[in-house]
């Protein structure tokens, strides 16, 4: 195992997934004391980056007690500056920040970088940077603006780099994680089967005879939580499908037909009102993800006091919805209905989210190791607020009528045209209305925009280049079939800046 010490930064998760990807188990953790650091007994550790400055005094910093575990360590942006600052080195805010792609020039021979072109592009984003290295450290790649853009202790097999290795944008990320995990010994023999059997096992020793409610959305990461847990306790499970009125156009009757067929004691209720009623005169994202989460948390209480007491609320929570809610000292980029947006009390015993280390690509890994249809494995992914976050600005029920007809026309085309390999792609709603002319006379009606991306593990993502004649084809239906609608707009913008929902 290698352990990941996370101090907030915003990719921390895909240092985990590149590991994972060598068959190396990996964990990441917040602040860990250093007896927990010895407990859990890594091959190696490593060091995240993070929005603070090593140098200001509220900084989280690794205890000093990790350098003499004997075991590698990898220090990444901040990690680099905190493993600097606390073996000795200097730093300070830099002269020159650094964002974005930037050459990288490797200038002494080292482990982590065997088999590394000696240029190549990696991704940079930081305002301080190490001055000084420690004692015993030497410098091993810089870029125009980084005099130590990595450095290392060969002696310890301590390694730093200034750079973000684990973003798709560093061209040579892999090979450096790679060698990392070479460096540490590490076996490579972890599987996904591995995590499925361990997490069954898991999920029996700490629910026991406990009932347990499982939050189905039908969407692929539930299905995996209900099948996983279903294994793990078998009658005591109850799923509960909450229509809350914000699905896509004929999915509460899919999703009904599809799990009604499954051995799960399967549950549908219509809150499709009494969603709509909380989201009256809301236009705030955050206050609308809020709302939705708490409601789903109490519609799930009413159920549970109905079918008798229930010890255990099971959500289909994965890591790319808990870092964007903020884990640790991350920022908040959107509350999740299901981790930011939950109400201050729930009345369950516990709430247990068997998937909340995994990354969507691994979420379905684990769907395919549990039998799961390819069908629902390979699901378009859908938010749990649903059209609530593809509405900008107040949700009301002729909006999401609009929304509704609008994406299902961009996936029947999508799919008329035979165009492949998208991760996600939908239809929104803007809160914007403009000008137009039908049959000559003058319109003023609101603009669809439609999102495409490609992304493996949704914390980044690029626009897909859909073929401009489907986008027409799609445009040209939108704006004849949907009354309200006059202007149909294509979203090319990159995550980041921007996130893959609009809200």
């Amino acid at each position: 195992m290698i352990l990941v010490l996370d101090f907030g930064g915003q990719y921390n998760q895909l240092i985990a997934r590149r590991v994972r990807e060598n068959n190396v188990y990996c964990e990441v953790h917040t602040a860990l004391s250093i007896e927990k650091i010895r407990e859990l007994n890594p091959e190696g550790i490593i060091l995240t980056g993070g929005p603070q400055s090593v140098y200001k005094e509220d900084s989280l910093l690794p205890p000093m007690e990790i350098f003499n575990l004997g075991v590698p360590i990898l220090g990444i942006c901040y990690g680099a500056q905190a493993m600097a600052n606390v073996l000795g080195g200097e730093v300070k805010p830099a002269q020159v920040s650094e964002y974005g792609k930037t050459e990288i020039e490797v200038v002494s021979a080292s482990r982590l970088f065997a088999g590394v072109n000696k240029k190549f592009v990696a991704w940079m984003s930081h305002t301080d940077k190490i001055f000084t290295a420690p004692e015993n450290f030497i410098v091993t790649a810089t870029s125009r603006d980084c005099p130590i853009a990595a450095m290392e202790n060969p002696a310890k097999n301590f390694y730093a780099v200034q750079f973000h290795p684990e973003v798709v944008h560093t061209v040579e990320g892999a090979k450096i994680f790679s060698n990392f995990v070479d460096i540490c010994g590490c076996k490579r023999d972890w599987k996904m089967s591995s995590f499925v059997a361990g997490t069954i096992n898991q999920l029996k020793n700490k629910i026991g005879d406990g009932k347990v409610l499982c939050a189905l959305s039908g969407g692929v990461d539930s299905s995996v939580a209900a099948v996983l847990l279903s294994k793990a306790v078998g009658k005591n499970l109850t799923c509960v499908f909450v229509d809350h009125g914000l699905l896509r156009k004929n999915e509460a009757a899919e999703v009904e037909e599809v799990f009604s067929k499954f051995d799960l004691n399967f549950i549908k209720v219509d809150a499709g009102a009494r969603f709509l009623g909380k989201l009256r005169g809301v236009v705030e994202p955050e206050r609308k993800r809020k709302i939705i989460g708490e409601e789903f948390i109490r519609v799930f209480e009413e159920v549970s006091k109905k079918i008798g007491a229930v010890d255990y609320l099971v959500q289909g929570t994965i890591y790319p919805d808990v870092i964007e809610s903020g884990l640790g000292k991350s920022a908040v980029i959107k509350s999740h209905h299901n981790v930011g947006g939950l109400p201050d009390f729930v009345d369950f015993k516990e709430i247990v989210e068997p998937l909340r280390l995994l990354f969507k690509d691994e979420v379905r890994q684990a769907g395919r190791e549990l039998g799961l249809p390819e069908n629902i494995v390979s699901r378009q992914p859908f938010p749990g607020p649903g059209l609530g976050i593809r509405i900008i600005g107040e949700v009301t029920a002729e909006k999401i009528k609009i929304v509704q007809d609008a994406d299902a026309i961009y996936r029947e085309e999508i799919s008329k045209a035979g165009v492949k390999n998208l991760a996600q792609y939908f239809a929104a709603l803007t809160n914007m209305r403009s000008v137009g002319v039908m049959g000559d006379g003058r319109t003023y009606d609101y603009a669809i925009a439609l999102r495409a991306v490609l992304t493996s593990d949704f914390m980044t993502a690029e626009a897909a280049q859909i073929p401009w004649e489907v986008l027409s084809v799609v445009a040209n239906r939108i704006v004849n079939e949907i009354k309200g609608v006059n202007r149909v707009l294509y979203d090319c913008t990159s995550k980041p800046p921007a996130t893959i929902e609009f809200e």
